[in-house]
């Protein structure tokens, strides 16, 4: 069981570092090569897009801390 929630691990947290990446900054950051930043607000992005990138990586960041505390229960 350790070793399944070691690998999910790994993956959640290369998807987190993924999706912080392509959120935009000052800069735009990575998501402006996509189009994800265009036209949006500096609170929280205007676009579609960006917020379903905002409550996605919320949802794997929950899914990353829950998988933290499980592994350390064990």
């Amino acid at each position: 069981m350790e070793a399944i929630l070691s690998g999910v691990q790994v993956l959640l947290s290369i998807i987190v570092m993924l999706l912080i990446l392509l959120h935009s900054g000052k800069d735009a950051g990575l998501s402006g090569a996509f189009g994800v930043g265009a036209g949006g607000s500096s609170l929280g992005g205007g676009s579609f897009a960006e917020k379903n990138l905002t409550r996605w990586t919320i949802g794997f960041c929950i899914a990353f801390v829950v998988n933290v505390i499980v592994l350390l229960k064990i």
